[in-house]
């Protein structure tokens, strides 16, 4: 059995599965490796570094792969927008805010527009946009998000969007991790999977050794959702994002005292930019969502997708054969 959906047919790829887009992790030998593996390669635009996004397409080679930015920051530097098209992405991934200023020249370049959003007023804003395919977003997922949890998120948007414009479709993204959650999107109503937290512990990731470890040993009672390495790195997210994240010393001394944290951020910015760089992830965010109880191994990315394909066709499987 091969797994078939809008998705596969527009994207022109063998199974439905696309990287999620992760700034610093998802770099182009990461999105590469998933394109050849059969889905679709989001290098990570994160807060739009012109020079890192040039090396990590280089990286990529003459892979088909797409990039993915958070639209807020983007909107601060537009420009990075045309250097990235000049890439000719097979797709663009906008997230975080109102995609509407980029959408002409995303379609115009080629591209397919992805938009991710996290409620139902997000969603008609990226489908009036001309939003392709919205990636429906739960709270389960690391790194920035916001309140709906996946699974009632999912299907709801899907006959949102079956309504609104039918010729768009949904990609389920949010504690993700194995085929199961494959499976289990699909039978949703989706036509896809948008991965992270399973490909950030991967051969290809750009993360940090000692990070991919502590990924693999991670249970998802020990992630929570905060705003305080935003403060202490100095980003100003709007209102209502947080960031799912493992929990370590850092979230033990400030997570609850953010205005503390703020009144101090010049001091802990020094300290917490010298724990960046000696790799101690007691002080230093790893972004990771609620599924790190699924990821026990750090294999390639090529075995990553081949096992969410096989491990959804034995899941829907055997949920058919419980049918009497």
């Amino acid at each position: 059995m091969t797994l078939r959906t809008r998705l596969t047919e527009k994207l022109g790829i063998a199974h439905p599965i696309l990287l999620a887009p992760m700034g610093g992790v998802a770099g182009g030998r990461l999105a590469a490796a998933v394109t050849d593996a059969g889905g679709l390669g989001l290098v990570g635009g994160g807060y739009g570094d012109a020079a890192w996004l040039d090396r990590e397409f280089e990286a990529a080679g003459n892979r088909r792969v797409g990039c993915g930015f958070i639209t807020w920051s983007l909107a601060k530097n537009p420009a990075l927008l045309d250097r990235v098209l000049a890439h000719t992405p097979a797709a663009l991934m906008l997230s975080f805010g109102d995609p509407a200023p980029f959408a002409d020249r995303i379609r115009a370049a080629g591209s397919v527009l992805i938009c991710q959003v996290q409620d139902r007023e997000q969603t008609l804003r990226a489908l009036d946009a001309g939003a392709e395919i919205i990636v429906a977003q739960g709270t389960e997922a690391g790194g920035h998000g916001g309140a709906r949890a996946t699974l009632p998120l999912v299907p709801a948007l899907v006959d949102l969007v079956a309504q609104r414009a039918p010729d768009a479709m949904v990609v389920a993204a949010g504690g993700i991790a194995d085929g199961r959650g494959l499976a289990a999107a699909l039978t949703l109503g989706a036509e896809g999977v948008l991965v992270g937290t399973r490909f950030y512990a991967s051969t290809e990731s750009l993360a940090h050794d000692l990070a991919k470890a502590r990924v693999v040993a991670a249970s998802g009672d020990g992630t929570l959702r905060t705003t305080i390495f935003d403060i202490v790195r100095g980003y100003d997210w709007p209102k209502p994002y947080t960031g799912r994240a493992l929990s370590n010393i850092f979230c033990g001394r400030w997570h609850g005292k953010e205005a503390d944290l703020a009144a101090r951020v010049t001091d802990e910015m020094k300290r917490y930019k010298a724990a960046v760089e000696a790799g101690d992830f007691s002080t230093a965010v790893i972004f990771a969502g609620e599924d790190v109880d699924l990821i026990d191994d750090l294999p390639p990315a090529a075995s990553i997708v081949a096992r969410l394909a096989q491990e959804a066709e034995r899941a829907l499987q055997s949920a058919a054969s419980r049918l009497t």
